[in-house]
């Protein structure tokens, strides 16, 4: 195209661009370009995170070597941290404040390192979970990967450590007369769905302390009220017997102290299925779907703005 100037020359006039009178999302839909950073689809985004299961795995694994790696015992105080918690709280409760009411010794003590052990798993996984974003933020902004590859790899960190710890329940099981029998084999299952409610709540904590990181000092006090009205100490039922009956439907049905029945219900001898409330393994399949999935979807949705700002 030339356009004619005033004195008679001829100058040319820049052709209309190809582009023209298109919006943004239009340029970029027409030359396949995507934002950066951008989330992926709910089932794209399951995919990306099998992919880096090695990188889950070794992480996991590297944190949990590391995590002891300056005392001199190392590795013993996975197993020393829960059983000395397991000894103070026999001290204070079982001694002191007679909580072992309505269970003998032989029950009481196995009963006590059970709940202590397993709720020490659910307590530490949330509370990793709280900063597997905000302690992480360099690795976060230097690498792309699917983020809910950290509070998973932490969570499973604490699975491993919870190996640990379960050959010193073992021994303690054996010890106060609670033979291997059949029953020990539902421990797997009921670690498996612990496993899944704990990584959902890991994530959905994930994605709050991401943002608000004061949250990570919030969470002890949450974490040992929590501890406190789940039983780990002493049977709820029996504690309970003179208050309203939802009181105590209420505390057997929170998922702590379902799973940590559901291990109590396989490994101890004296702890039968009277002691459980109706429909526990339903229960315990429910609060892991439900935790499960609701975190992942929940720490999913906010992918993009994880290390940003």
């Amino acid at each position: 195209m030339s356009d004619t100037t005033h004195d008679g020359s001829v100058a040319l006039s820049a052709q209309p661009s190809a582009d023209e009178g298109l919006s943004a999302a239009q340029v970029a839909d027409k030359y396949g370009l995507t934002v950066s950073g951008a989330r992926p689809g709910l089932t794209q985004y399951i995919g990306q995170l099998w992919g880096r299961r090695h990188f889950i795995m070794a992480f996991s694994r590297a944190k949990l070597t590391a995590q002891y790696s300056q005392a001199k015992l190392g590795q013993l105080w996975q197993v020393a941290t829960p059983l000395l918690n397991a000894m103070v709280y026999y001290l204070i409760f079982g001694l002191i404040l007679g909580t072992r009411k309505g269970m003998s010794q032989e029950v009481f003590i196995p009963f006590l390192v059970t709940g202590v052990f397993v709720f020490t798993f659910t307590q530490s996984s949330v509370m990793a979970g709280v900063r597997s974003i905000s302690g992480n933020l360099g690795l976060v902004r230097a690498l792309h990967f699917p983020r809910a590859s950290l509070p998973v790899s932490f969570s499973l960190q604490q699975l491993q450590q919870l190996m640990f710890s379960m050959i010193v329940l073992v021994a303690v099981a054996v010890g106060f007369g609670s033979y291997p029998t059949l029953s020990w084999l539902l421990v797997l299952p009921a670690l498996v769905l612990q496993f899944f409610f704990n990584t959902g709540l890991a994530l959905a904590m994930a994605r709050l302390g991401s943002k608000t990181p004061d949250l990570a000092q919030l969470m002890p006090f949450v974490m040992r009220t929590w501890m406190y009205a789940s039983g780990v100490m002493f049977s709820i039922p029996v504690m309970l017997a003179d208050k309203p009956q939802w009181i105590a439907d209420v505390l057997q049905y929170n998922p702590a102290a379902i799973y940590m029945d559901l291990v109590r219900f396989a490994l101890i001898d004296g702890y039968g299925s009277e002691n459980l409330p109706q429909h526990v393994w339903a229960v315990g399949l429910a609060w892991a779907l439900l935790v499960g999935v609701a975190g992942f979807v929940y720490f999913w949705k906010a992918e993009e703005r994880y290390g940003r700002g």
